[in-house]
């Protein structure tokens, strides 16, 4: 964690704060911390729907399931 810190310039509670997702740090530090712990590259997957498989599952269970309506008596 600290060389991860070191590399992205950045103090270990704020790196602390980023792993617990604090929403108050914000978008540059995050990016710095990816540069920083070298994936950087992959960032572009961060908004990919295509590769995010928790995404989808969770899409997947929200939806409504088919309901079948009892038919009125009398």
């Amino acid at each position: 964690m600290a060389v991860v810190a070191d590399r992205a310039f950045t103090s270990r509670s704020t790196l602390q704060r980023i792993e617990e997702g604090d929403s108050s740090v914000g978008m540059g530090i995050d990016a710095t911390v990816l540069h920083g712990a070298g994936i950087a590259g992959r960032s572009g997957q961060l908004a990919d729907l295509s590769v995010d498989e928790v995404g989808w599952t969770v899409v997947d269970r929200s939806l409504l399931q088919r309901v079948r309506l009892k038919s009125p008596k009398g």
